[in-house]
């Protein structure tokens, strides 16, 4: 066998100063397993297993490795694992192959290593590893059932949940469900261990893209345990592809005692589908259990500013800071507990992050003192951007644009994200003066520097769309759909433009119902789809996904669609709240205010 180096060979009167450090950690490796107690006076000594031979193999095999010679120095030392059976040197022989980009070679080290030791968990989980790496689902079987029965009972229910996540690298994931199934047959029947192998093959055809099998699985495992959260994790993990998953979750939310971490991954489940009110309604009972808890009301004040509920967001964010600062408090003195060293790090971008958003708060209240007073905290370089886009933000309220704009064109650019970062901003300022002429053109130069970035084509599109260059909107739409087949925002535009001109409205139907199919459940594409029947004349079906759409995301745009449907049916005080609670929120909405112009509604 041979290697191909990966660094410049040292030269050879230096190897002997660089190897003797290994051979010597090897020296004792070797020796470490036949160390025996001490033996009373009138025993003979034990000797070690590392004799004049051994240790010179050890040495010549390191020397080789240092030399560059990786595949002189795997033979030698898996010759003395193979004689010594000694774990540490067969683990030693693998390393070397992997070094050297030989999987076959590390491979044929761990059947070795396994032969010799067959007992041993490490050589199981090395060769299964390498398995992996390889993409050689057809080996696994034999090996992931042996280190299945291998493991103590205590561990195996832990050593099956974490199957999924062990082979998620494999390229074939149908093949992969069906590794996982065949391999857990057993224990799907063992009452100890059915639960776990229920929502371990459910997330491998999870992973296939097989959610209602996923589900399937998921509902069986709730049925045979209630009180077990596995079978809640998969069905969150379920709910972007299969909403009826959703059950699973609010049931065992029901139950009495339920850990809070559980309620908060729902939380982040909701608010990724957009569903903020939810998630809200969620947060609000962790901060009544659990008021203690600070990181709770951070993502509270982001949920309600976003609803354009500054009072309750102010509040919420403020309190977190008040907790954050305490709970930071014996870590300044010396008495934090260090199991979390992560921790404080954290802890400071939530505070910046708190800050941010204060900061945000303040200038849509046109309150730009305060603002700056909040982004004055601010103490983080990596934030740099961020805090000069919300001074920019504010300079353009003021009307001072190329101030703003000149604020950010000075931001340094030392990569190519970071140009890209302010593009974006500058762009985005641009925006929210509704100077949309002048944001398509940042767009425009933005995406010919970076051609193949949809989120900047779908930007520009958006433009487009505000100066009614439909036509260039669409075809920037559709060269989104054919760099990004799943994008489900692309496709929900394109139908939403059409629908709301009431142009090819089959078409739009199909459009926005494509975008559902990728995105279920999110409440702006509902809001589409129930427009576009809407337009279509189906009012029953327009109302019904309407409120849907509207309960999960009280948005203004939402409402006011929901509104003028509702005005059609002559449910005229409905419609009047709906819009009421809307305009509390955003006055200034384009799409609220035009509806109420052209119905002559005053509120």
């Amino acid at each position: 066998m041979t290697f191909e180096p990966h660094v410049s060979r040292p030269p050879r009167t230096r190897l002997w100063q660089h190897a003797v450090g290994t051979a010597v950690l090897l020296v004792c490796a070797a020796a470490q397993g036949a160390e025996t107690p001490a033996a009373p006076p009138t025993a003979a000594p034990a000797n070690s297993r590392l004799d004049a031979p051994l240790f010179y193999q050890l040495l010549i095999g390191e020397i080789e490795l240092r030399a560059g010679e990786s595949g002189a120095a795997y033979e030698v030392i898996l010759d003395a694992a193979r004689r010594t059976k000694d774990e540490a040197l067969f683990r030693r022989a693998v390393d070397i192959a992997l070094q050297g980009r030989a999987g076959e070679q590390a491979l044929a080290a761990t059947r070795a290593w396994r032969t010799a030791a067959p007992d041993s968990l490490d050589a199981l989980r090395m060769q299964l590893q390498i398995l992996s790496a390889l993409n050689r689902l057809a080996d696994a079987t034999e090996p992931l059932r042996t280190l299945l029965t291998l493991t103590p009972e205590a561990e195996r229910g832990g050593l099956i949940a974490a199957l999924p996540r062990f082979l998620q690298r494999n390229t074939d994931t149908r093949g992969t469900a069906q590794l996982i199934e065949t391999v857990l047959e057993p224990y799907l029947k063992a009452p100890s261990t059915r639960v776990q192998a229920q929502v371990a093959v459910g997330r491998g055809w999870l992973q296939a893209g097989d959610g209602a099998r996923a589900l399937a699985l998921a509902r069986q495992a709730q049925r045979d345990d209630a009180t077990a959260p596995g079978p809640a994790l998969l069905a969150l993990d379920l709910m972007a592809s299969q909403p009826e998953a959703e059950s699973l979750v609010t049931g065992f939310l029901q139950q009495p005692g339920v850990d809070v971490g559980m309620r908060l991954a729902y939380v982040r489940t909701l608010t990724n589908l957009q569903r903020y009110a939810e998630a809200i309604t969620q947060l609000e009972k962790v901060t009544r259990d659990k008021p203690e808890l600070a990181p709770p009301y951070l993502s509270l004040g982001a949920l309600y500013l976003e609803l354009k509920r500054p009072k309750e967001g102010d509040a919420a964010l403020l309190r977190y800071l008040d907790l954050a600062a305490a709970a930071a408090k014996p870590s300044e003195a010396g008495a934090a507990d260090d199991d979390d060293d992560e921790a404080p790090a954290r802890a400071d971008q939530g505070t910046t992050q708190a800050h941010l958003l204060l900061s945000q708060s303040a200038e849509q209240r046109g309150d730009f003192k305060a603002a700056e007073t909040w982004l004055a905290k601010v103490d983080d370089p990596q934030r740099a951007l961020d805090v000069q886009t919300r001074r920019a933000s504010m300079l353009a309220r003021q009307g001072k644009v190329n101030e703003a704009r000149d604020l950010i064109r000075k931001l340094p650019e030392r990569t190519n994200e970071e140009a890209r970062s302010k593009l974006v901003a500058e762009a985005g300022i641009l925006r929210d003066v509704k100077r949309w002429k002048e944001a398509f053109e940042v767009l425009g130069s933005a995406a010919q520097r970076f051609p193949e970035d949809t989120d900047l084509l779908y930007e520009q599109a958006m433009m487009a769309e505000k100066l009614d260059r439909l036509d260039e909107m669409e075809r920037l739409l559709r060269r989104v759909i054919e760099l990004k087949p799943d994008s489900a925002q692309a496709y929900n535009a394109l139908g939403y433009s059409l629908a709301d001109r009431r142009l090819r409205l089959p078409e739009a139907r199909t459009l926005i119902a494509k975008a559902l199919e990728l995105q279920p459940g999110d409440p702006f594409i509902t809001d589409s789809m129930g427009w576009v029947e809407y337009r279509l004349g189906n009012h029953d079906e327009a109302l019904r996904l309407l409120k849907k759409a509207y309960a999960a995301r009280p948005d203004p745009e939402i409402a006011a669609h929901l509104g003028e449907v509702l005005w059609s049916f002559g449910q005229r005080e409905e419609a009047r709240k709906v819009w009421q609670e809307a305009k509390g929120r955003d006055a200034a909405n384009d799409v609220l205010r035009e509806t109420l112009s052209r119905l002559k509604v005053g509120l």
